[in-house]
């Protein structure tokens, strides 16, 4: 019976460990009914990489719906109230099906092959290199804020091709905007949602000028073309520059700080990356696993259909908790064990099916240089508090700061 417990991920408590909470409903509460939310969750690895492979399962039913259904849902839903964010940010790939969601993905695709992201390597390296030079012979940071937050914000800007002098604006514009995101965000959140989304749009709108009287080698001069060529129109640009940078940006910041947390607080597995730098790439994975920055999304059913015995109608909203798959063990042997060397790692940090992560090579080449160098010039480490704080939230996870000390 679900009355002996109930999901509240908005407490401290949650914040500060959800693993506990995580595991009691996967042993107890595998198919949980959020009556707040109206919405099932999932808590399983199982369960959830079969649902969300399941194409009756989708990101939105939007694309389905006859014009007047979709202006009376809208309506409901009240996209009237923030303009902005309902024109550029409600709209895009990731919250997008069918015909939409497929020209939108392989405009964008081009752009995020391992061969043109490893185009990145060298600047993404100068970029920590500078981080690094500044802050070494301080001899303590905070992790979050002196070393880790620049710079994602400052990649995905050359990427997309707003020029250095203007980067410093992403992380303010993106963090704003994914807080709408919360199943419980306050009107306060709203409104700077909906101020931020419309800073943004005027933002690129400008930029995307410039960009079709003199196109430089970026995604925003890419993207200027493909909507002369009529392959998309001006708002789906818009919108496809903005989720680019909120799917990618704080995602970053959060499991970088996630992962350095969990090398200071397991150092055997640290010393043994210093030592053994080719482990980079399964410890970068294992980060992601472990405790993963995006931990919660949602579907609709398309369809009525049955689950294990569970019935559900057309337009059933599920959610599926990443987090929890993640420390699954009927998926992962010892999963609650931080293992820089694990293999198979089938983590779901990244989605999967056809939403899976566009940027996952760019996340994970963001973190192979930025570890790989950090260990290589810092020695000795340490934490210098007894347990750092989390954001509060579900839809992303992530610390306020993360004070570190070393040997200067």
């Amino acid at each position: 019976m679900q009355k002996d417990f109930f999901f509240q991920p908005f407490t401290a408590e949650f914040a500060r460990d959800p693993y506990i909470i995580y595991s009691r409903m996967r042993e107890d509460f595998p198919v949980y009914y959020h009556k707040d939310w109206d919405m099932y969750l999932f808590s399983t690895h199982e369960d959830i990489s079969t649902l969300v492979n399941d194409p009756r399962l989708l990101r939105t039913l939007e694309h389905e719906m006859t014009a007047s259904e979709l202006a009376s849902k809208r309506e409901r839903e009240n996209w009237q109230a923030s303009p902005n964010f309902s024109r550029y940010v409600r709209v895009n790939i990731l919250d997008s099906e069918g015909e939409l969601h497929d020209r939108l993905r392989r405009l964008v695709f081009r752009v995020f092959t391992v061969k043109r992201i490893s185009l990145l390597r060298d600047f993404v390296q100068h970029l920590v290199d500078e981080r690094i030079e500044e802050v070494i012979v301080l001899g303590k940071m905070d992790f979050i804020e002196d070393f880790i937050a620049p710079i994602p914000g400052v990649v995905i800007g050359k990427l997309l091709g707003v020029p250095e002098q203007d980067r410093h604006l992403l992380r303010v514009w993106s963090e704003r905007i994914v807080r709408f995101y919360e199943p419980e965000k306050t009107e306060e959140d709203t409104r700077k949602a909906e101020e931020a989304s419309g800073e943004f749009a005027d933002y690129l709108i400008n930029l995307a000028e410039r960009r079709r009287k003199n196109p430089e080698d970026d995604l925003i001069s890419e993207l200027v073309v493909a909507e002369s060529e009529g392959q998309l129109n001006k708002d789906e640009m818009i919108s496809t520059c903005m989720i680019i940078l909120m799917a990618g940006h704080g995602s970053t910041i959060d499991v970088s700080g996630n992962g350095m947390l969990a090398l200071l607080q397991h150092p055997q597995q640290m010393e043994k990356l210093q030592t053994q730098p080719s482990l980079i790439q399964t410890a970068v994975q294992e980060m992601f696993r472990y405790d993963s920055p995006l931990p919660f999304f949602h579907r609709f059913m398309s369809e009525d259909m049955e689950y294990k015995g569970h019935k559900f109608k057309k337009g059933t909203k599920i959610g599926v908790l990443y987090g929890s798959a993640n420390r699954d063990p009927a998926q992962f042997k010892n999963p609650d064990s931080f293992d820089i060397e694990r293999q198979p790692n089938r983590h779901l940090a990244f989605g999967i099916g056809s939403h899976f992560c566009l940027g996952n090579h760019l996340a994970r080449l963001n973190m192979d240089i930025i570890f790989t160098s950090l260990l290589q010039h810092f020695s000795g480490l340490s934490l210098e508090c007894e347990r750092p704080e989390f954001r509060i939230g579900l839809a992303s996870r992530g610390l306020k700061s993360l004070p570190v000390s070393w040997q200067a």
